[in-house]
Order: structure tokens, then sequence, then C-alpha cells
């Protein structure tokens, strides 16, 4: 099918999913579960319109995955409002390193028993379902920044970091393709792709989001807008998401500490300036963000002499854009994996997920988590909330564009992509009535200690 037929067919998509979405909404499933089978309808397994294929198609898919994951990246850290030393951070920081290199090494030795994978494609596949996943975790991740949820907020910092704390394991396994590593090699890898990528892109993404966020509301202030916010916002990212690899830093780490340092701006600002909408808290991440005070003075205009308003407005303006574009890759990249599962269905990743699914994340959680004071509930509800997705396809492109290929390449993606497909169906089914549950006990719990 040609370009017409594409947008068609997206087209038709987005607009029944949006008519649809009240009956969508109360179903016990998330509407990428949905997308997935519409994709699986509508692919080589169904009426054959469209076809996707990761060997063919890689080198497109890996720069929309990419485009997918900054914007995504950028708006999680935008909404985490939290203070770093909040047991949530500290929860989030512990999933997205330590943890993940326990599952990328439970998973390692699972592909290299079950599946006979070498030890360098053992760690590629590892290194591809490491990720779990900024875009399609919206209905586990933090909504808005005035949701303070410590399970959610451990969630969507964990995905917005390990995006790109797992891509030097990736790069290692791409290297350990190509020969055996010398010791010189692997301290290079230690000390450059691992230790430098990580520093600098948090430095250089969480400097330029908060440079961009005191210039942009300074500008507000004084009368110069800066633009469309949506322009303001996309340069931001794309600056600095090239930036980062530039220095070789890990750039889809540095989009999301962009998208921290800027919220870090409008905390500030709210600390510094008292707004006479908002409540005075002792702990300003208490009071409601600046974006909330914005949007009811909108018709009026803004308060030029009140900089709430005015970094209000910029938040406001970067979590619109940052929506509006998720709402428009998120599905259309599930749509792009449920056709594509046709060409890459393999069955024996049904093992591989179980095991990841049911052990090895629920173990590297369990494990990294203690000594942080969380009840057994929320250890268990962490380990099991670790839906894989767009990061993982996008590590998959990426090695098939940069050396992986042949039998090995087909039986990796096949791996990749059904473990992801099954990551989207599982999790997408069992998160709300989870989380449902979970919300009755908190409620619960709240008119006993209130009666009491």
């Amino acid at each position: 099918m040609g370009f017409l037929g594409w947008m068609a067919a997206i087209g038709v998509l987005l607009m029944g999913m949006s008519l649809a979405a009240g009956w969508i909404r109360p179903l016990p499933v998330t509407q990428f579960a949905l997308y997935l089978v519409v994709g699986v309808a509508v692919g080589p397994w169904g009426l054959q319109l469209l076809d996707v294929d990761f060997l063919v198609d890689a080198p497109w898919l890996a720069r929309l995955t990419e485009v997918a994951l900054v914007i995504s990246l950028f708006a999680g850290g935008l909404k985490i409002r939290v203070p770093w030393r909040a047991r949530s951070w500290r929860v989030a920081r512990r999933l997205a390193f330590p943890a993940m290199v326990l599952s990328m090494g439970g998973t390692a030795l699972v592909a290299h028993g079950l599946l006979g994978l070498t030890w360098p494609l053992s760690l590629l596949l590892a290194a591809m379902l490491a990720p779990t996943d900024p875009v399609l975790a919206s209905a586990i991740a933090v909504d808005n920044a005035a949701d303070r949820d410590g399970l959610r907020v451990a969630l969507s910092g964990e995905a917005g970091m390990n995006d790109g704390s797992a891509m030097p394991f990736l790069l290692l396994g791409l290297a350990w393709l190509h020969g055996p590593l010398a010791w010189s090699a692997l301290g290079w890898w230690a000390l450059v792709e691992l230790l430098w990528g990580i520093g600098a892109g948090v430095a250089l993404g969480f400097g330029l989001g908060w440079l961009i966020g005191r210039l942009g509301t300074r500008l507000v202030t004084m009368g110069r807008d800066p633009g469309p916010g949506a322009l303001l916002t996309a340069g931001l990212i794309a600056v600095t998401y090239a930036a980062a690899e530039a220095i070789g830093a890990l750039g889809f780490l540095a989009v999301f500490a962009a998208g921290v340092g800027m919220r870090k701006v409008e905390v500030g600002v709210v600390q510094e300036y008292p707004h006479p909408r908002l409540p005075r808290e002792r702990d300003f991440t208490r009071t409601p963000p600046a974006e909330f005070v914005v949007r009811p003075v909108m018709q009026g205009g803004l308060d030029r002499d009140e900089p709430v308003e005015a970094v209000g407005h910029l938040v406001a303006e970067a979590l619109t854009f940052g929506s509006v574009m998720e709402h428009l890759l998120g599905p259309l990249l599930v749509l792009l994996l449920g056709i594509a599962l046709a060409r890459q269905w393999e069955p024996q990743a049904l093992g591989v997920a179980a095991v990841l699914f049911v052990l090895i994340r629920p173990l590297a959680t369990w494990l990294t988590t203690i000594g942080l004071g969380l009840n057994w509930r929320r250890r268990l509800l962490l380990g099991w909330l670790g839906i894989r997705g767009i990061g993982g396809l996008n590590y998959l492109a990426y090695a098939l564009v940069h050396g992986l290929d042949g039998h090995a390449a087909r039986l990796v993606a096949g791996v990749a992509v059904t473990t992801i497909t099954l990551s989207v169906v599982v999790h997408g089914f069992s998160s709300q009535p989870l989380l449902a549950w979970r919300h009755r006990r908190i409620a619960a719990r709240r008119k006993a200690e209130a009666g009491g």
C-alpha cells in the first residue's frame, strides 16, 4: 500500500478510536491494546492491507520510534514535580539502574539457555527488553504535575531514565557481536559510554531545560513572548537530543532531564513569587503547579506582573505539545507493532516473556527496593507493572541498522517483537484492574483513618 493508503488507514483508525472512546474507556483494557488488535486485523494475518517487516523497514522505524521517545521522555520529565530526594525518586533510580542491570543479566541467561543464543546476542536481546515504556504506560504513569502518587512517580521516573541507561549495554552487545572484547575496550566502554554518557546526558539536559525555562519565563514577563510553545518545546527537545548525541552523551536521558530541568524552574518561580490564587505551603511541591493557575485566567489574558502565570503559560504549552504528539505517535507505533507481528511472530518468545514478566522483573525489583520502607504490595506492583514497548522497538531497529543481520537477526527480532506485544497485551489488560484494586484499598484505609 502506498502513501495515500497509509494516510487513509491511519486517519480512519484515529477517528474511529476517538469517536469510540466513550465506550472504550470503561473497559478493563488500555486503548493501546485495542490499537494492537487493529494492527493485527489490517496486517498480513487479517485483511492484508498493510505490511511491516522490521528486518526490511528498520531504518525508518528507528527514526520514527526515536522521535516518539524523545517527545514522550521530555513530557514525562516535565510532569514529575516531587522533590529529587523523595522516596519515589529513590525508587525510580533503583529501578532504572540496578534493577535494570539485574533484569538484563537474568534475561541474557534465559536467552542463552532457552534460545541457544550466543552471549553477545543474548546481551543484545536483554538490552532490547530492558527499557520500560514511557509511551505505552499512560495508564500507570504520572498524569499531570499535581500527581504525587508514589507508585506512578516511581514507574514514570524509571521509564524516563532506563530508555537512556540501557543504551550503553546495547552498544556493548553490538561491539561484542563483531569480536571478543579486550579489557581496554571494556574500560573505554565503562568510562565513555556508561559514566560519561549518563553524567553528561543528565547535566546537559537539565541545564538546557532550566535555561530555556528561565529565558522563556523572563520573555513572557517582559511582554516579549517567545512565540508558539510548540515551536519552543520542539526546538528544545531537538537541540538537547542532538547536542547530547554530538558529545557522546545519552540523548534519551538528556531529553528526560530537560523536562525535569524546566519543571525545576516552575517550582522555583512558585516558591520565589507566591501567587494569590495558589495556597501557600511549607513544601512548595505540594502547591498546585503553575499551569493550573493559567487555565482559568487565559480568557482574560496573562498578568505579566505575575511570574507564576508566565512560567505556567510556558509549561502548559509544552505539555500540550507533548500530549498531542504522544496521542498521534503512540497509536501509530502500536498499530505498526500489530502489523509487524505477522512477520516477526516467534513462539520461542513465550518462555522468555513468561520468565521475564513473572520471575526476573519482580525479583530484580524486590531485591533493589530493600530498605526503602515499601510494603510488600507496592513492591509486587512495581515488579509487575514494567510494561515493555517503544523503547525496545527502537533498540531493535537500531541494532538492525548497525550490524545485526542474518538468521540471528530474524530470531532476535522475532523474540523482541513478540515479547513486547505480549507485554502490551498482558500488562494492558492487568494494569487497570490492579490499579483500581489499589485505589479501593487506599480509599478504604483513608476512610477508616478519618472515621477513627
